[in-house]
């Protein structure tokens, strides 16, 4: 009988150790334990927003801007020269106030998309920004800048 006994008191021991400690934890304050929940590993990975809480790039929507800017306004010129070649007897005289100022405002216009280049390639090397509009800037602007020399280089071949 006594080695029931010892089997009894032995198997209770655990059970009785094991309710005290419930006991004891249900017994802290709520702010202990939401405490100890809320422990965080030292170690932990740092943390990369994802795609759609990055913000747009500044300088891609400057870029973006500048570049449509700078093509509706070369384009505007260009209409303007060819106006004034088509209404004017024999042609513009490229000495005249008109065609000097608009040259120079082509060129004005083709520095204003290099400027709209220079802040799409500022844009696009952004670490942690949206490049959509970095990316529509750089390509806008190459392609008004392309266009323009072209034609530029084109009517120098003419006559």
């Amino acid at each position: 009988m006594d080695t029931a006994s010892i089997d009894k008191g032995a198997a209770s021991e655990p059970s009785q150790a094991t309710a005290s400690a419930i006991t004891q934890s249900n017994s802290q304050p709520d702010s202990q334990l939401h405490t100890q929940a809320n422990i965080q590993p030292a170690m932990q990975a740092p943390s990369t927003p994802t795609a759609s809480a990055l913000k747009h790039s500044g300088l891609g929507i400057a870029a973006f801007i500048l570049s449509i800017l700078s093509t509706l306004l070369i384009f505007a010129l260009v209409t303007i020269a060819g106006v004034l070649e088509a209404t004017t007897p024999g042609g513009i005289d490229e000495t005249s106030p008109e065609a000097i100022i608009v040259g120079m405002l082509i060129f004005a216009f083709i520095g204003l998309a290099l400027v709209g280049l220079g802040l799409g390639i500022g844009g696009l090397v952004q670490k942690q920004r949206k490049k959509i509009f970095a990316i529509l800037g750089t390509i806008f602007s190459s392609v008004t800048i392309m266009a323009t020399l072209a034609l530029i280089a084109y009517g120098t071949t003419i006559d």
